[in-house]
């Protein structure tokens, strides 16, 4: 069976995150031991105890869920429940993008875990000038959400389209200001309900362009080996498995839209017929069964 692994992205940490993957397994406790010891703190302290205020930082999140993904994918491995030799594909959401060329072996674990630090703290520093946020769009369609950042910039300031996660699932992005006003429009464009979500800023818009410079220094310089199945982009929803175009998919994802929702179709067009969700939670599950439910998924989400 073809099977794709579906990495999760920020928002999906969790104090305690973690834990239960190290206490049975020695190779998921290894993974954080690696992590810990490339950043220079104990990570599996900080999601086993928080506080929930330090890890739903950006800068600290990041590299967490991608230690925890990794640590839940070592423990499979050893129990014989993934085989990532049998791995047609992998994906991730934003972050998870990073943990998917992790696991097709493009980046080194501490290569990849000092990377999504680094773009963690770049993009908690754009997020601050000018204030910035992101908003969910309940029930809208692509072209619905376009209409509402056209009428909210018309006086003014960013709001772009970020996120198309599934069917009904737009997120938007831009300065505070710009995403008032789409939230005031978006009853008149049919939309039934607007989430502002607890994110530090506008994720996947120009205003990331500050860390978009940034990292991309930090991809130039970071070793990548061609990837050992490919991995679908978030901006492009395409398969990739070259060093060139993954570096540029990762420098283009961080100012372009996410595109998860093609991503998926893209791997059920190319013949994937399971899907399993690494740890933490189970949010990319859900966006699979929107799409299709044609198709077996199973999380890892810890017991």
């Amino acid at each position: 069976m073809s099977a794709g692994l579906l990495c999760p992205g920020q928002g999906a940490q969790t104090v305690g995150m973690g834990v239960s993957w190290t206490q049975q397994s020695p190779a998921a406790a290894e993974v954080f031991r690696r992590c810990s010891e490339a950043l220079g703190f104990d990570l599996l302290e900080l999601c086993a105890a928080g506080p929930a205020e330090r890890l739903v930082r950006t800068d600290v999140c990041q590299p967490a869920i991608l230690a925890t993904s990794a640590a839940c994918l070592a423990a499979l491995e050893e129990q014989g429940r993934v085989d990532r030799g049998r791995c047609s594909v992998a994906l991730g959401l934003s972050l998870g993008e990073y943990t998917a060329l992790y696991a097709a072996g493009v980046l080194e674990l501490e290569d990849a875990v000092r990377l999504v630090r680094l773009r963690g703290s770049a993009m908690q520093e754009a997020s601050d000038d000018p204030p910035s946020g992101m908003t969910s769009l309940v029930g809208a369609d692509r072209e619905t959400a376009q209409e509402v950042c056209d009428e909210a910039t018309a006086s003014g300031g960013v709001c772009v389209v970020a996120n198309l996660n599934a069917p009904g699932q737009v997120v938007i992005s831009g300065d505070r200001e710009a995403l008032a006003r789409a939230e005031a429009a978006a009853t008149a464009h049919g939309i039934r309900r607007t989430i502002r979500l607890e994110v530090a800023g506008a994720f996947h818009s120009p205003l990331m362009e500050p860390a978009r410079a940034r990292l991309e220094q930090a991809i130039d310089d970071t070793p990548f080996k061609p990837a050992r199945f490919p991995v679908i982009a978030n901006a492009t929803a395409e398969p990739a498995s070259d060093v060139d175009t993954l570096r540029k998919n990762l420098v283009r994802q961080l100012t372009a839209p996410v595109l998860f929702e093609s991503s998926l179709r893209r791997a059920l067009a190319d013949g994937v017929e399971s899907f399993f969700e690494l740890s933490p939670g189970r949010v990319l599950c859900g966006l699979v069964k929107k799409i299709s439910r044609k198709f077996p998924v199973e999380s890892g989400t810890e017991a």
